[in-house]
């Protein structure tokens, strides 16, 4: 049995369905059992992270758990796994935890997380995937209004993945013990800018999308209005004074899975029903 916390999010459905499609026992941890919208064969439970008490009933016969990163207590939700008998964690984690920049808001927390697994009985495997494809999906309410998509940290070049491609690795890591204690830095096949990006989502939605690249100042002023500034200063850390790089691109994906990470383009193919429709 393999525990899948945030398990209707990008990378735990994804996980959810890659670990019941080839025969594996899935237990989704959810908010809500009654609403969630799971493939056949998988459990949903439910439990508080950042209350490890609750998640008794969703440990029991557990082999296995992919856990989200920054919770409160995470040693004693380890420690609680070991106890009920869990023998594997795989964490998703970022690029940022190789950092250890306690300065910053999001590279502590990773560090954090990391380091509560390290410190674990479990047997672990950490995932560092860099920005998800469906970071894209923020564009929909501007493209919804029309074709000029406003563009934060326009020079940055990421080697954004598949969120599929992470599940694919997850399932590996707690699946088969060769990839224990191992940290797995993880890319799709191109580092784009984001003007980049919005090209190739123009052609795949047959749409004349035009990129607005905006200033830092401008990113600066709309990452302020949705989020706590801790976190506005950790991405402007990121790309701004250069302290992450997600540029470099790494074959970890095709090593574990034997195949190609799938690239943006193809994504975009995929999703291409989740983005508004042109408007009239």
């Amino acid at each position: 049995m393999i525990l899948v916390t945030g398990a209707t999010g990008n990378v735990g459905a994804e996980l959810v369905r890659t670990l019941t499609g080839s025969g594996e026992q899935v237990r989704a941890l959810v908010r809500d059992p009654a609403k969630a919208t799971l493939p056949p064969g998988a459990e949903a439970v439910t439990g508080d992270l950042n209350r490890p008490e609750t998640l008794a009933d969703a440990l029991d016969g557990v082999d296995g758990i992919f856990l989200l990163p920054g919770y409160d207590n995470l040693p004693d939700l380890l420690e609680r796994a070991n106890k009920a008998g869990v023998r594997r964690v795989a964490l998703l984690s970022g690029g940022s935890a190789a950092l250890r920049d306690m300065d910053n808001a999001v590279s502590r927390y990773m560090t954090l997380s990391e380091d509560a697994v390290r410190a674990s009985e479990l047997s672990w495997t950490l995932l560092r995937p860099r920005s998800f494809m469906s970071n894209a999906l923020r564009w929909l309410p501007q493209l919804a209004a029309g074709d000029v998509v406003r563009v934060e940290f326009p020079r940055v070049r990421v080697g954004a993945i598949d969120p599929a491609d992470i599940a694919a690795v997850a399932a590996a890591a707690l699946t088969r013990d060769e990839l224990a204690g191992q940290v797995l830095e993880l890319t799709g096949p191109q580092a784009l800018r984001p003007a980049e990006q919005v090209a190739v989502l123009a052609a795949v939605l047959n749409r004349p999308l035009v990129a607005h690249e905006l200033s830092d100042a401008e990113t600066e002023a709309e990452l302020a209005a949705t989020m706590p500034r801790e976190y506005v200063d950790a991405f402007l850390g990121f790309f701004v004074e250069g302290t992450l790089d997600e540029a470099t691109l790494y074959p970890t994906v095709e090593q574990v899975t034997g195949r190609s990470p799938r690239t943006f383009e193809q994504w975009a193919t995929d999703n291409a029903e989740a983005f508004a429709p042109t408007p009239s």
